[in-house]
């Protein structure tokens, strides 16, 4: 399933639904009162008192490069939440039916580096963390790598960079990008904008197609609810007041254009477009086409 924009093409690759406890830990101002504001967020995006969140990552076609942008939980991962730990899905399959085998994947972006967005960076290969897409070179922000690189880790961190980061550092397989406020081009029409508060240097993916753009969001929407309340902030930013100024610069320049929002953790089906509406916004739902898988 996915979206056309001319001369790139986009698809979800599923790896599973969040529990429904999930929403009120990670959104824990996005109450029953606040979901009833927003009644359009009903049926799609929320349960009857619940945001409802997944994990999945999007697979990229500009021109002849095979683009992943951010990798999910993964498999076998010993992990402190629960619905992380262990895994075990057919996520390598789905996206080999996408068309997007991992060795014909050119690049891997992180879009920052949190547990959930770096775990199929690798798989394990015997007793090894290995990385998953050979021949892809992996990118992130320096800004992020930086940041992290001088922060005294917990263990749960510590053991996410040493199954699902350190592998693909090790490999030579890592680029640290400077992303100025511009935005900087990654490849044909793909470009990593500057994102932060989440964490420092989070970015989002723009992606400028022939026909039409799309912005992939990382984690500076979680939800559709911060579209009509941006201030409903995620409880592991680490700069909430930037990250409300991220969203709302992001939402009012892709407000009332044909453009779509696609989102890093949206459940089905992910992505809209984006209206102002008595002084706020909201997600006009845009369901993800049948596209034929592209030859390996």
């Amino acid at each position: 399933m996915g979206w056309s924009l001319g001369d790139i093409a986009v698809r979800r690759v599923d790896e599973i639904e969040l529990p429904r406890q999930t929403g009120p830990w990670l959104l824990p101002d996005a109450t029953k009162e606040v979901l009833d504001e927003a009644s359009w967020l009903r049926p799609d995006f929320a349960d009857a008192d619940v945001p409802r969140l997944a994990s999945h990552s999007f697979a990229v076609e500009a021109g002849r490069l095979r683009i992943v942008v951010d990798t999910g939980i993964g498999n076998a991962k010993p992990r402190a939440n629960p619905a992380w730990n262990g895994l075990d899905t057919d996520f390598l399959q789905r996206l080999a039916a996408a068309g997007f085998p991992p060795e014909s994947v050119d690049l891997v972006i992180t879009t920052h580096l949190h547990t959930d967005h770096v775990g199929w960076n690798t798989r394990l290969s015997g007793d090894d963390w290995v990385p998953t897409f050979p021949n892809a070179r992996y990118l992130t922000s320096r800004t992020e790598w930086d940041h992290w690189a001088t922060t005294d880790l917990d263990e749960a961190r510590r053991q996410m960079f040493r199954d699902s980061v350190t592998p693909v550092r090790d490999a030579g397989q890592y680029d640290l990008v400077d992303v100025p406020e511009q935005g900087h081009e990654v490849a044909p029409g793909v470009l990593l904008i500057p994102a932060p508060g989440h964490t420092p240097g989070q970015v989002a993916v723009e992606l400028r197609g022939s026909d039409r753009h799309a912005l992939i969001t990382g984690d500076s929407i979680h939800h559709p609810v911060q579209l009509s309340h941006p201030h409903v902030h995620s409880c592991v930013d680490i700069d909430p007041a930037q990250a409300i100024r991220t969203r709302a610069h992001l939402l009012d320049t892709l407000a009332d254009t044909d453009a779509l929002l696609l989102g890093t953790h949206f459940p089905q089906p992910t992505a809209g477009t984006v209206r102002r509406e008595n002084g706020r916004y909201r997600l006009l739902a845009e369901h993800a086409a049948e596209t034929p898988a592209t030859a390996a």
